[in-house]
């Protein structure tokens, strides 16, 4: 398992994308068409960094806090992706399963608490 990505949700992901592309030195590259607005910010092939676009907070008139999401987990093997499984199960944590779209990946949500999201994300078999 290693370290997939992280989320970051904001009310205007454009500075922080100008941040990670002209100071991190990442780039903006391919991202499924998830039906809201953001980036994928990759290093080397890889996208690191997710931008996901909030709209605005609890009143009209006042924009949502930036906040990281969650962070996400790379399996490889589906005997890992299925010891995983087995392991949540066994231990009674519910999660959500759900498909990437226009990609063969597969992700699995875990809320550890009300902020604090974990996904783990594998190849389709």
């Amino acid at each position: 398992m290693q370290l997939d990505h992280v989320t970051l949700v904001a009310p205007d992901c454009d500075p922080l994308m100008r941040f990670f592309v002209d100071i991190a030195g990442m780039r903006v590259g391919p991202r499924p068409p998830f039906g809201v607005g953001g980036y994928w910010l990759y290093l080397g092939s890889r996208p690191a960094v997710h931008l996901i676009a909030s709209g605005v907070g609890a009143s009209a008139s006042s924009p949502a806090a930036t906040r990281i999401d969650h962070l996400a987990l790379r399996i490889d093997e589906e005997i890992e992706w299925r010891a995983l499984l087995e392991r949540l199960d066994c231990h009674g944590y519910a999660y959500q399963l759900a498909d990437v779209p226009l990609t063969r990946e597969r992700q699995l949500f875990v809320r550890l608490a009300p902020a604090v999201v974990i996904e783990f994300v594998t190849a389709e078999s």
